[in-house]
């Protein structure tokens, strides 16, 4: 029996790449040229949802006392990038106001090096929320609608 490669460890901070892109010919299959035309995300303080998760149904037989589940539909949670506000507004609000529609690239190996996996999120920018505290940094969280279904580990396009 084979067995699965040992995976090399590592932490999201520091590593992965993100980049806002505002449109691909066809998002599944991306180019180099339209990756590079993306903006990289950076000032990132938060990262919650960007995944998908399956609704599983109950299948049952009445000649069984066992209920077997079927895969259902799929779907993603509600998803947020919270960035470091800028004293002057130059930040994130530049990049991604209300209303912005284009896709979200996520490398979690980062874009460089080794790395050949991205997932690709196509999205609608919900609201733009100003983080406001006494005790802590100026933030702006940003909030995503996932538009359909995203593309996962795709193959980094090279040169």
């Amino acid at each position: 029996m084979a067995a699965m490669n040992k995976a090399t460890r590592f932490i999201l901070p520091g590593t992965t790449g993100i980049k806002f892109v505002p449109t691909f010919a066809d998002y599944k299959t991306p180019t180099s040229s339209e990756l590079t035309a993306g903006t990289d995300l950076i000032d990132l303080a938060d990262i919650a949802g960007w995944n998908v998760t399956a609704n599983n149904i109950d299948a049952p037989d009445f000649e069984s006392l066992y209920t077997p589940k079927v895969s259902g539909l799929t779907s993603s949670d509600d998803s947020t990038l919270t960035f470091y506000g800028d004293k002057d507004g130059d930040d994130v609000r530049t990049v991604l106001p209300r209303g912005t529609e284009g896709f979200m690239v996520f490398a979690d190996g980062g874009f460089d090096g080794d790395n050949t996996k991205m997932d690709v999120y196509p999205i609608s920018v919900s609201s733009v929320s100003k983080q406001r505290s006494q005790s802590d940094v100026f933030k702006i969280q940003v909030s995503f609608a996932i538009t359909q279904e995203p593309a996962e580990d795709l193959t980094i396009p090279t040169t």
